[in-house]
């Protein structure tokens, strides 16, 4: 199958592409040309998807400013002190 140009592909796309390439690059079957290749494909890919993320999160911000809404703020877990440690 052809890949789609990075330009080309969806969020999700990205996403999905880049779990291929971290479990193909985790067998090790591949030789060391093409385990650069999609190893440089994977970074190409991680950061498309870090700017879309940004991108989204600005027009989230946006949108809400021009609502008159609260601005974004950074999402925390909360830290289960009573567990055990054990999963």
């Amino acid at each position: 199958m052809a890949k789609k140009k990075l330009e080309n592909l969806s969020f999700e796309e990205s996403l999905s592409e880049l779990d291929t390439i971290v479990q193909n690059l985790e067998q090790g079957d591949l030789d060391l040309e093409e385990s650069m290749a999609i190893f440089e494909r994977g970074l190409a890919l991680s950061k498309l998807s870090q700017n879309k993320l940004q991108t989204a999160e600005q027009k989230v911000k946006i949108l809400l400013e021009q609502n008159g809404e609260l601005a974004l703020h950074d999402f925390n877990l909360p830290t289960d002190t009573t567990s055990s440690g054990e999963l």
